[in-house]
């Protein structure tokens, strides 16, 4: 091959970007990444938000993906500096009457508690972790022929319902139906879409398997542990470089970028097939979210004790008015009582504030492109399940959907997985084509959270994205995972 400048270039660091070039610099190749901002990161990024002292994870904060990731595992991020927290209960969900449902390490003490829906919960979770390690990869992927057709047809099942369905179906008490729809709310759609249920089952699933923890110190870590690896292999990192044109990359034998299709087409657009480029251009993006930050005087005084334990918080009590809140989003509108995302990390990471203070971070689902305050729904939220929880506020931090995108220019309106994923683009994001990180023109790659298997910190679409490419213009194979 002619001499380049480099061999490949990556735009944009996140969780994808780093993961594609560090699969390409172990493939022996000389790899530039390039970041708009003055950190790497993307949504992998810990600052001072409210006060000195206080740590707050500006996007990211959970990371069980991440944990579990068939990629990461294979870096060793630990020798980089990566460390985790892992909280006794994954994630709590209370309710009006003061109990809670919880996700714990114990498949059988998370069934127990949901009393009359205990053989049904074992019955659905129980074959899925057993056949997680076979089909993980699969599920974590592009479509293809599993390794495992049985294993991976059993998840499909249930994965391809509705969130709504599975629970009707399956559940009949008020814990279970609450605690799985707040796992499956992390799908950013209406639980009465077709798939609404594939993330909840993954969710819960890596609960079990190793729960969900917080990297130490801040989302950060984790960024700071893949940079650090692959400035170790010899690759180079300028941040402070928006690309904007293609013409401002130096040479290389292939582009790989971590960026959504809006993005995708201004830079590159001009090189696209007619078709390839009207696809991108009617791909879907999501609700947004509304984002808070609270520097607190003291831990969130939860009525429900099993919340204390938890590293994740989710409110909004029943079924019916988490699926309720979610549909209204989806429509337009901004519900009263929304459905409320919160962590709370200082609990278990004492670098994230000051001794005997904490922090919280929370965020709910609003229009894409919505501008209206939520700061009085959400705090409502979390002081109906934890009374006095405002007293405690010593500074808060705001994000709309606007500062979101400003703060990430892959988060249009606030979307922060990328585009919506809903059944029409699980697996055809962002275009119909035998590979969905290949676009038309050679060697130009997508590799963002727009490809499969979409949105979360796991480094899949980056490194099969990478795959692709050390294949199609090198005649490289990528590590096995």
């Amino acid at each position: 091959m002619e001499k380049r400048d480099f061999d490949a270039v990556v735009v944009g660091s996140g969780p994808n970007g780093l993961a594609a070039a560090i699969t390409m610099q172990e493939a022996g190749l000389y790899v530039l990444l390039l970041e708009a901002k003055g950190t790497i990161g993307g949504g992998l990024r810990t600052a001072e938000l409210t006060l000195p002292g206080y740590l707050h994870d500006i996007c990211s904060a959970i990371h069980p993906l991440a944990a579990e990731s068939p990629y990461f595992k294979t870096l060793p991020l630990a020798a980089h500096g990566l460390e985790y927290f892992y909280p006794p209960v994954s994630a709590a969900h209370p309710f009006d009457n003061g109990t809670a449902a919880v996700l714990s390490k114990s498949i059988e003490e998370t069934a127990q508690l949901l009393g009359d829906d205990e053989m049904s919960y074992l019955r659905l979770m129980k074959p899925l972790v057993n056949d997680w390690p076979d089909i993980a990869k699969a599920a974590l992927g592009p479509l293809r022929i599993p390794n495992h057709p049985v294993a991976m047809g059993k998840f499909g099942l249930n994965a391809l319902q509705s969130a709504v369905f599975l629970a009707n179906h399956r559940f009949k008490t008020k814990k279970a139906r609450g605690l799985w729809a707040g796992m499956a709310a992390h799908s950013i759609q209406p639980l009465t879409n077709t798939a609404t249920s594939a993330i909840g089952l993954v969710l819960m699933a890596m609960g079990h398997i190793k729960g969900w923890p917080m990297p130490k110190g801040g989302s950060q870590g984790i960024a700071t542990a893949l940079a650090s690896y692959f400035v170790s292999l010899g690759g180079q990192i300028e941040t402070g470089f928006t690309v904007s044109s293609l013409k401002q990359l130096p040479s290389s034998h292939a582009v790989l970028f971590d960026v959504t299709p809006k993005q995708l087409l201004q830079i590159a657009g001009h090189k696209f097939s007619s078709l390839y480029k009207w696809q991108l251009e009617r791909y879907r993006y999501g609700m947004g979210v509304f984002k808070l930050d609270w520097a607190l005087d003291g831990p969130i005084p939860f009525t429900a004790a099993e919340c204390k334990r938890a590293g994740t918080v989710h409110l909004g009590n029943t079924l019916e008015e988490i699926a309720g809140s979610e549909h209204r989003t989806s429509k337009g509108g901004h519900p009263e009582k929304p459905f409320v995302l919160l962590a709370q990390q200082s609990l278990f990471d004492p670098t994230r504030a000051p001794a005997g203070k904490h922090t919280a971070w929370a965020y709910c689902h609003v229009p894409n492109g919505s501008e209206l305050d939520m700061t009085e729904a959400i705090e409502k939220q979390v002081e109906r399940f934890a009374p006095g929880f405002r007293n405690r506020i010593l500074a808060r931090h705001i994000m709309n959907t606007t500062e979101m995108e400003v703060y990430n220019a892959n988060y249009i309106g606030g979307d922060i997985n990328g585009g919506i994923i809903d059944v029409g683009q699980l697996f055809t994001r962002p275009a119909i084509r035998l590979s969905p990180y290949r676009t038309s023109a050679k060697g130009l790659y997508i590799c963002s959270s727009s490809t499969p298997p979409g949105g979360g910190v796991h480094g899949m679409c980056g490194y099969h994205a990478a795959r692709r490419a050390l294949a199609d213009v090198f005649s490289l194979r990528a590590k096995s995972l």
